[in-house]
């Protein structure tokens, strides 16, 4: 199971990558958004099935890692992604600025985002992306109905 939760955890060993392994996961989570974008009960169930995969291969396969939040698990930047995107129209706009948000609020983590990295083991890996996320849809659902088109 440990092998397996590593394998999750690293997506499929994308986590190695040397330049930017939270970002390219976070590309490759764009690329399932817009294979499943339209079709609402699969995008939800994805959404779910990977955020219970994500806290399950984090927690174990944070025990092989000597840090605290290790960049070789991407597997929280990669399900997270799919929070942004919640009950957001798509248009090409509003995709990329959700997934600079996303990456601006996960990389520079504001306060009470940083705070929740601190719980134990796969909790403070996923719930500090899933705050990320959150933030960034928030920002969405404003830009949604601001007058500039989106």
């Amino acid at each position: 199971m440990q092998k397996i939760s590593k394998i999750i955890a690293t997506l499929f060993f994308l986590g190695y990558s040397p330049l930017a392994p939270g970002t390219l996961a976070s590309i490759a989570a764009v690329g399932v958004y817009l294979l499943v974008k339209g079709n609402t009960p699969l995008y939800t169930f994805l959404t779910l099935a990977f955020l219970i995969l994500g806290f399950w291969s984090s927690g174990k396969a944070s025990r092989e890692f000597p840090q605290k939040d290790p960049p070789q698990i991407v597997i929280d930047e990669f399900s997270s992604l799919f929070i942004v995107y919640i009950f957001v129209h798509f248009s090409w706009k509003l995709l990329i600025i959700g997934f600079v948000l996303f990456r601006l609020f996960d990389i520079l983590k504001i306060p009470a985002i940083k705070k929740l990295e601190s719980l134990p083991s796969g909790y403070g890996i996923m719930l500090d992306d899933i705050a990320a996320a959150i933030l960034a849809n928030l920002v969405l659902q404003v830009l949604r109905f601001s007058p500039i088109s989106f």
